[in-house]
């Protein structure tokens, strides 16, 4: 216990409010890093899964694996302070009775004013993902659509994208290694409104561990930044790649937390705030089990202190952070997290 409040004592703890987004008696809320958030001024929302809790080895995540992860939204109207929770069938997929993935024959706008996107893969090895889209602030969806393996062997698709123009984009995915397994980040690029995609870049090289699960912002004309997940053995941190070619080639730029706790670490939210600053925010898996940020003032080169949002989770289990910035400049940070050691996990939200 002294061990854990000198630790404590040695990071700043920002004075936050914490909000219950989702709970549901025998389910498990998690991940909502794999499937996007979204604003439109005070009015966000969220994807995340409602899996089904089950007791396990304390190693691992406590849901039923013999069990769907269905998916959700979380919505606010009021910056993150009360949501409503959404189950659209439009975003069903085809193993939980939803339609089949076809190819997407009209282009998207991407500069819409409802416009909101998400890709999903259906195996972290071996792919493939789809991809939904909706114009209507995610209230009806578009899809699924087939999304191109690139020629690689997988790709497990999760919802990182740069708006370029009206049919240009940028998407930010995870390819199979070349031995089948997960992962290196790459980018790709639409310029027809998603009719069709292009390889542009790896983002590093191919690691002997992985790296995986990309959040990227755009700091200028040419500029991108892209924080990335990353282990090697029993060592996971996040790292950064600089582009400074629109996403033509990436340089490591540096690591944004030494190590994210364990358990496999964590994946990266990045916010290009609108003074000019860059958060993060990503949950830490050692004790004392939290939720972390930590702020750049110079496009990412150098990281103030971390900052524990929250140091009391029950368990190692919580993290996969998405954030926005509301229009009173405050960052809605929603991610999943354990109340309690033994029971279902919820979908939380801290302002």
């Amino acid at each position: 216990m002294l061990r854990i409040l000198a630790l404590l004592c040695c990071l700043p703890v920002l004075a936050a409010e914490h909000v219950r987004v989702y709970y549901e008696a025998g389910r498990f809320g998690g991940w909502p890093a794999n499937h996007g958030i979204w604003s439109w001024g005070n009015e966000i929302l969220v994807g995340f899964s409602a899996a089904y809790f089950q007791k396990r080895p304390p190693d691992r995540h406590q849901a039923n694996r013999d069990k769907p992860e269905e998916p959700r939204l979380a919505r606010s109207f009021d910056g993150g302070e009360t949501w409503s929770i959404e189950t659209p069938a439009s975003l069903l997929p085809p193993e939980q009775g939803g339609r089949q993935p076809v190819e997407l024959r009209e282009p998207m706008d991407f500069t819409a004013p409802g416009f909101a996107m998400t890709l999903r893969f259906t195996n972290i090895h071996t792919g493939p993902s789809r991809l939904w889209y909706s114009v209507d602030r995610g209230h009806t969806w578009k899809g699924p659509f087939r999304f191109p393996l690139f020629g690689q062997k997988g790709i497990a698709a999760r919802t990182d994208y740069v708006v370029n123009g009206p049919r240009d984009a940028f998407v930010f995915v995870t390819a199979s290694k070349s031995n089948g397994r997960e992962g290196r980040p790459m980018c790709a690029r639409t310029t027809d409104g998603g009719l069709t995609w292009k390889f542009v870049s790896w983002i590093g090289p191919e690691p002997q561990g992985f790296a995986i699960m990309p959040s990227t912002v755009r700091l200028g004309p040419a500029q991108l930044l892209s924080a990335i997940r990353r282990k090697e053995g029993r060592k996971d941190w996040i790292e950064l790649y600089l582009s400074r070619d629109n996403a033509a080639s990436w340089e490591i730029l540096s690591s944004t937390a030494q190590s994210s706790g364990g358990f496999s670490g964590n994946p990266p939210s990045l916010v290009r705030l609108r003074d000019g600053r860059i958060a993060l925010t990503y949950g830490y898996r050692a004790e004392p089990y939290g939720i972390h940020a930590r702020l750049s003032s110079d496009n990412g080169r150098s990281w103030g202190e971390e900052i524990v949002l929250r140091g009391d989770g029950a368990a190692w289990d919580l993290g996969y952070t998405r954030s926005v910035q509301r229009p009173d400049g405050k960052i809605v940070t929603v991610y999943y997290f354990p109340e309690q050691k033994d029971t279902e996990r919820v979908i939380l939200a801290t302002i």
